[in-house]
């Protein structure tokens, strides 16, 4: 069974010593930190703004996996190219012109990825995997952290590979949402590339090892 990579979420991270999170993940085995923007309005929750991402990059030795909980993201994709993004993730519920979000992101030297809520289905993406880096499926409702993991999104998961596998793309397969070292062995045999974690870590008493253990499954 292939390596995953490990995106550790730091919405779940101490805020107020945030710093010292951003060194622990530095030194850990986590591959990418995820970062996730939220305005308010696309989801009812308000993250992190350009200047906490971009201090964050200004730590950090591991790429940052952007994800964008935003309305009408084009607006803003040259600036978070600015402050560190390596990976940018859009909402497919959120761009009216998804190709052409997707090559604007290209163009600016980072991956493309395209996240999708739910309730919304695979088949979108019938036309456009071929121009997608990372799909990110949501296994809960985007917003807020530590909540339960969607049970269907397995069936998702599946019909994901089974697009991807028969379009001969190199698209890799992201879920976010109620991760856990219990499911995580599970999603990894389901198709799973990417595996954000965010409470699953940070509220662990080791998240060093909690990493590894997600890791070496």
């Amino acid at each position: 069974m292939k390596t995953p990579i490990i995106a550790p979420s730091i919405l779940a991270a101490d805020f107020t010593n945030l710093g010292h999170d951003i060194e622990m993940l530095n030194n850990s085995q986590a591959d990418w930190i995820h970062v996730d923007v939220m305005d308010g309005m696309f989801v009812p929750n308000i993250s992190f703004g350009m200047p906490v991402i971009k201090a964050v990059n200004g730590i950090a030795k591991k790429p940052l996996d952007v994800h964008l909980m935003i309305e009408n993201p084009d607006r803003y994709l040259e600036q978070f190219k600015k402050v560190g993004a390596e990976i940018l993730t859009v909402h497919y519920e959120a761009c009216p012109h998804l190709h052409r979000t997707l090559q604007a992101i290209k163009d600016l030297g980072m991956k493309a990825g395209v996240s999708l809520n739910p309730h919304t289905p695979i088949n979108v993406l019938n036309d456009i995997i071929h121009d997608i880096d990372v799909v990110l499926i949501m296994t809960v409702n985007p917003g807020f952290g530590g909540q339960v993991f969607i049970e269907h999104s397995y069936k998702k998961i599946a019909k994901l590979k089974e697009l991807i596998t028969k379009t001969n793309s190199k698209t890799l397969i992201e879920v976010d949402g109620g991760v856990t070292t219990d499911n995580s062995k599970k999603l990894v045999e389901a198709g799973v590339d990417i595996l954000v974690a965010g409470s699953s870590v940070f509220a662990s008493d080791n998240p060093s090892k909690t990493i590894e253990l997600l890791k070496s499954v």
